[in-house]
């Protein structure tokens, strides 16, 4: 495990130095959260229609109302 964060060091330290590891694709990061954020927003909007629709709904308070009951 030394030699792997060694390694790992002297990586980071040629990046820092201007060496060969410097990446090229920087504009990446903003451009993936963006995305994922859009990805979340949408599965959030999904999932709201889907367990406010009639028969999801139901079930629902059902499920409720079986557990409320089920104290008594």
């Amino acid at each position: 495990m030394n030699k792997v964060v060694r390694a790992r060091m002297r990586s980071l330290v040629g990046a820092l130095r201007g060496g060969g590891g410097v990446r090229k694709d920087a504009g990446m990061v903003t451009s993936e959260y963006a995305m994922g954020i859009v990805a979340a927003a949408g599965f959030a909007v999904l999932l709201y229609k889907v367990v406010t629709s009639g028969q999801v709904s139901a079930e629902l308070h059902s499920i409720v109302k079986q557990a409320l009951d089920a104290g008594m």
